[in-house]
Formats: structure tokens, sequence, C-alpha cells
């Protein structure tokens, strides 16, 4: 029997939508006024989601409070208040749309849980705009 085990979490951040390898107008042309050269900012919300079996001893599938911490160390400390195109590695040469993040984020979590157990993460970049990525 399998069973998902949720946690919700959240972190403001600023970014720019843009190519470094287009001209000024093609971005703007693309992606408007997310092209903002000073950059504009999102409450960002976040639920993590985890799959597998109970384990019988336990009782959980993961331990909410070792999720939490997953989540603050791997992506509310450094993404909170940060400039996303400026302060985060991962985001240096890859545009920081809401796409990107949440497989950026996806990837961060994968490799701190075990193997067997499926991992999903939803992204809100505004309370009706949100992506979902499962490691597919």
């Amino acid at each position: 029997m399998k069973v998902t085990v949720s946690r919700k979490a959240h972190f403001n951040a600023a970014h720019r939508l843009y190519r470094k390898d287009w001209t000024f107008e093609q971005n703007d042309a693309v992606f408007g006024k997310c092209n903002n050269p000073n950059f504009h900012g999102h409450n960002y919300e976040l639920i993590v989601s985890v799959t597998g079996e109970i384990n019988p001893e336990t009782g959980y599938v993961i331990d909410i409070k070792d999720l939490s911490d997953l989540i603050l160390e791997e992506v509310e400390k450094p993404f909170d208040h940060k400039n996303l195109n400026l302060d985060v590695p991962e985001f240096e040469n890859l545009n920081p749309t809401a796409e990107n993040i949440v497989v950026v984020i996806w990837n961060k979590i994968r490799k701190k849980i075990e193997p067997e157990l499926d991992l999903e993460v939803v992204l809100f970049e505004t309370p009706r705009n949100f992506v979902t990525y499962k490691g597919e």
C-alpha cells in the first residue's frame, strides 16, 4: 500500500526572464514585463510530495520533520530573499522560469531521499499559476 506525504513551504525571490544570447527586443517580445532589467519578485509557494510504502516499524513513509528540514536546507535557505539570476548558482546559465525552478528543486530534493520513494514538486509562482514536476 502506497501513501503520499506532502509538505508545504514558501520562499520569496526575485528573477528576470531573459536569454543572454538574445537581443533586448527579442527577450521583450517573448518574456514581456518579466524581462524587466531591474528584476521582479514572487511569493513562491511549494508543495513537496513523497510517495512510498509505509514502514511497518515507524508507520511513516518519510518522517515529515526530515522532509521539512530537507526543504529548508535545499530550497528555503538557498532561494528565500534571493535574486535567482544573481544569487543562485543553478540559474547562472539557466533561465529561472517556473518550469526550470521546479526541476531544479526536484533534483536537489531527489538526491536526498531514498530511491524507492517517488517525488512530486508543485511550485506556485502566483496563486493561479503553478507548475508540477515528477521527474519525467
